[in-house]
């Protein structure tokens, strides 16, 4: 006998994600252009199409822990290729936000890794700083020798600063930017 696990839909899901992004999926018709134009759809588990459509059935469980999301590189190419503007980036890292606000851990945990120490790197210096990037990348995962000799090509091309480009306006405004949207985090999360 073999053992199934039944799925069970969550009729909320669907208005979980319209109601913090205001975009709707039920437009979509699965014409899969967004599928087709994807770069990162061979390296997903479902294609973006049918993470939309697991989203319209509301298989919430299903779509939270699947990796497609997490390999997403959000470069709009779906939403563009959309002929009714389903913005499926958006909605990707809609996804992406509840699965951790619900304290899913991600399959792809590197990609996580790598988008927190982004931001984090952003945070600091108003900008992207790839070698301060690289380093807090390196201290989370322990990866200290991987892509070293990469890493020292693109240095001795100058494509890595030693130091970053500071701007004390710059680093203000995005700090800002990062407490507002903190604040506006957490009064959505009390509701």
């Amino acid at each position: 006998m073999s053992t199934q696990t039944a799925i069970i839909p969550d009729a909320k899901f669907l208005k979980q994600i319209d109601k913090k992004i205001k975009v709707n999926a039920n437009l979509c018709y699965q014409c899969r252009k967004c599928s087709a134009g994807c770069p990162m759809s061979y390296a997903m588990d479902y294609t973006p199409a049918q993470l939309i459509h697991a989203i319209r059935l509301g298989l919430k469980d299903l779509v939270i822990n699947s990796k497609t999301m997490w390999m997403c590189s959000s470069c709009q190419t779906c939403t563009t290729r959309c002929p009714q503007e389903v913005d499926i980036a958006k909605i990707m890292d809609t996804v992406k936000i509840i699965a951790v606000s619900e304290g899913i851990k991600p399959p792809v945990s590197s990609v996580h890794i790598f988008n927190k120490a982004a931001l984090r790197n952003i945070k600091w210096f108003g900008r992207m700083y790839e070698l301060g990037l690289i380093g807090d990348l390196k201290l989370r995962t322990f990866e200290f020798f991987k892509d070293m000799g990469l890493g020292v090509k693109m240095f001795l091309k100058g494509k890595l600063k030693i130091i970053p480009s500071l701007s004390l306006n710059r680093t203000l405004t995005t700090f800002n930017i990062f407490s507002r949207v903190s604040k506006k985090e957490k009064a959505e999360s009390n509701n």
